[in-house]
């Protein structure tokens, strides 16, 4: 892209210089002289240095402008784009106008702001619609937006893309932790189920045992009615004997 500036030097400087020879001193015009030698070898520092001197001698277009691309090719841009807004107003024809913001624009587009430098581009043109420069960086300054537009937009769609995926990944660690959580409720409600069933079973046989050492079993009709029999057989076999015994013994004579 085409972005030098334009100096204010040639056939346009002497135009200036005898159209203001009543109001322009000598010594600002050796000051503006002397700021387009050293600018012209590159010695930007004291060109400005110059420029200033002759601005304070005599506030014009011209002290101003140079002073702005003194600035420019330091690139001091925020300052640059003070001195040629105020050259640009104080420009006397089209032309001059047109110049200060040919450069205001370049100005700008270093400084990244593209849509001021759009404007400051198309006023150059109406201005004098036949610089071509001022054309040529317009439609490039164009394209530099778009650009940056197309930019930012595929910044807030991967922007949103990440949020999304962020937030699925959110959803699957908590959807995950209920999981864990809820297994390990699982888990320690069946170990609490299996602990209290045991306990439950000892408590039943720890009663069970009890009630076998503190009451006698009860006895079926049939069984109780066996014993019985079995009772009243020996009751017999123990008369039998005893009545045995008896019928045995002799009985004792008499000893007289």
């Amino acid at each position: 892209m085409t972005s030098n500036i334009k100096l204010y030097v040639g056939q346009l400087l002497l135009l200036i210089c005898l159209c203001a020879t009543v109001s322009f001193s000598q010594t600002a015009h050796t000051l503006l002289r002397d700021g387009d030698a050293f600018y012209e070898q590159g010695d930007f520092t004291i060109a400005e240095e110059k420029y200033r001197k002759a601005a304070q001698e005599k506030n014009t277009m011209k002290s101003q402008y140079n002073l702005g691309n003194s600035l420019y090719q330091q690139n001091r841009y925020e300052e640059a784009v003070s001195q040629f807004e105020k050259s640009s107003q104080q420009g006397s024809s089209n032309v001059e106008k047109s110049i200060s913001n040919y450069n205001l624009g370049n100005t700008l587009l270093k400084s990244g702001q593209l849509d001021l430098a759009i404007e400051s581009y198309k006023r150059a043109i109406l201005q004098n619609p036949e610089d071509l420069d001022a054309r040529r960086n317009l439609f490039l300054a164009k394209l530099m937006k778009q650009e940056q537009e197309e930019q930012e937009q595929q910044q807030e769609q991967q922007q949103e893309q990440n949020e999304d995926q962020n937030q699925q990944e959110q959803n699957q660690n908590q959807e995950q932790e209920q999981e864990q959580e809820q297994d390990q409720e699982e888990q320690q409600d069946e170990q609490s189920s299996q602990e209290e069933q045991q306990q439950s079973e000892e408590s039943q046989v720890d009663n069970e045992n009890e009630n076998t050492a503190e009451e006698p079993q009860e006895l079926s009709k049939e069984d109780a009615e066996k014993l019985l029999q079995i009772s009243e057989n020996d009751e017999k076999k123990v008369q039998e004997k005893l009545r045995k015994v008896s019928g045995s013994k002799k009985k004792p004579k008499k000893d007289w």
